[in-house]
């Protein structure tokens, strides 16, 4: 199968285990529409990343506490992911500097910029890996601690870097988005490494999937009347667009 379907596959594979914990071979084949030969494959390489565990015939989840790991959010929702990140990245210009946060919706942009003529400081490794090879981006690193799993930097050197320079945009991402609460992390380092990228940027886009929409996770990045453009997919609640809009952000459904 091409890698579209894999990926599919596997976010199929995953939201299956979410809701009953432990999930039959069996079940799985039926679920995706392949071999049972196929979903063990799939199953081996879930493994392998520490997203579930495999027992005799069947599977049973490893994803426990409020964050999602990044290699399971990366396979979830990649076509309203891949529409986000398209309009995120028709709103960059050529010659800008730009802040890319390290989350999966915003690597979706990423890989769209990866062909454009820009100065971008990618806020974490997953960034690093989609632009190394561009030869039209000029690569910027902030320095720090690199988190495990996430692999965003963090910590004081990664903080420094915002003392130092200032940039056009910054593209956001966000565990949890509404009117009253604003943008939130999990991870305090991490929100604090976002907030100071907001406060050096003019400009801040946040590329946004619905099902973060009206979460509220533990460290607070920014009120929700910083952000100048919100792009999200048209299954964001009507309330809450509606009340950003009164907040002032712009808000792009696709």
């Amino acid at each position: 199968m091409h890698n579209v379907d894999v990926a599919k596959r596997h976010e199929l594979i995953l939201r299956s285990l979410r809701r009953g914990n432990r999930v039959g071979v069996g079940e799985l084949a039926e679920l995706t529409g392949c071999s049972e030969m196929t979903v063990r494959r799939d199953l081996d390489q879930l493994e392998r990343e520490g997203l579930l565990r495999r027992v005799r015939g069947a599977a049973v989840s490893m994803l426990t506490g409020e964050e999602t790991p990044f290699a399971a959010r990366s396979r979830q929702r990649l076509d309203v992911k891949r529409r986000i990140g398209l309009e995120v990245a028709s709103l960059v210009d050529d010659g800008e500097t730009v802040v890319l946060d390290g989350g999966s919706t915003t690597l979706e942009a990423g890989r769209l910029l990866a062909s454009r003529r820009l100065t971008v400081l990618p806020l974490s490794l997953h960034g690093v890996d989609v632009l190394r090879g561009a030869h039209e981006i000029r690569l910027v690193l902030p320095g720090g601690e690199v988190r495990p799993g996430e692999l965003s930097f963090v910590g004081p050197l990664a903080l420094a870097a915002f003392d130092l320079m200032r940039f056009d945009t910054m593209i956001l991402s966000s565990c949890g988005l509404s009117a009253r609460d604003g943008v939130s992390a999990h991870d305090l380092a991490e929100s604090a490494v976002k907030k100071a990228a907001v406060l050096a940027s003019r400009r801040v886009i946040a590329a946004v999937d619905s099902t973060k929409f009206g979460r509220a996770a533990f460290g607070r990045v920014c009120p929700a009347s910083v952000i100048d453009v919100l792009v999200t997919d048209e299954d964001a609640p009507e309330d809450e667009v509606d009340a950003l809009r009164a907040e002032g952000v712009e808000v792009r459904l696709v």
